[in-house]
């Protein structure tokens, strides 16, 4: 089982990934050696990747959406290797309620993406789609990413 500790450290990274140990260490109360090696001892486990949260708009790729898909049980694992592979799906998800997954679309606009589904819809048998797109971000990445809520997370 984690401990409070760990999980303090933890939701500072998710807060601010760049924050120095010796400030952590800090704010914490925690020894910097502590932070490091409860940092080493989760990467692969708790803590999947390192990674950075991009504005798709600062690069040109201006049109995003959630698009729920049910496809032929005969084609779903044809389907679901390409969705994996092609470069314009940001997330995938395998999904319930009637639906088999639901990706994350980037593309540079709104013709681009409708492009893309209409390709899927002639490649595979799509029994259903519904496409839902991301206006704006109002809240990304902050379950978990504030130390002082540890308490009323864990009850």
């Amino acid at each position: 089982m984690i401990d409070k500790k760990e999980l303090q450290i933890i939701a500072s990274l998710r807060k601010n990934s760049r924050t120095r140990l010796t400030k952590l260490s800090k704010v914490l109360g925690i020894p910097i050696s502590t932070i490091f090696s409860k940092i080493k001892q989760n990467q692969g486990g708790l803590i999947m990747q390192n990674t950075v949260l991009l504005d798709f708009n600062y690069i040109g790729f201006n049109t995003r959406a959630y698009v729920f898909m049910k496809v032929d049980k005969r084609q779903k694992k044809d389907f679901t290797e390409f969705l994996l592979k092609h470069n314009n799906v940001n997330s995938l998800y395998k999904v319930n309620n009637g639906f088999d997954c639901m990706a994350e679309l980037v593309f540079r606009n709104l013709k681009e993406l409708e492009a893309f589904l209409e390709i899927l819809e002639g490649k595979y048998r799509l029994q259903r789609k519904d496409v839902h797109y991301i206006i704006d971000d109002l809240k990304r990445e902050k379950f978990f990413s504030d130390p002082e809520m540890i308490d009323s997370l864990m009850k």
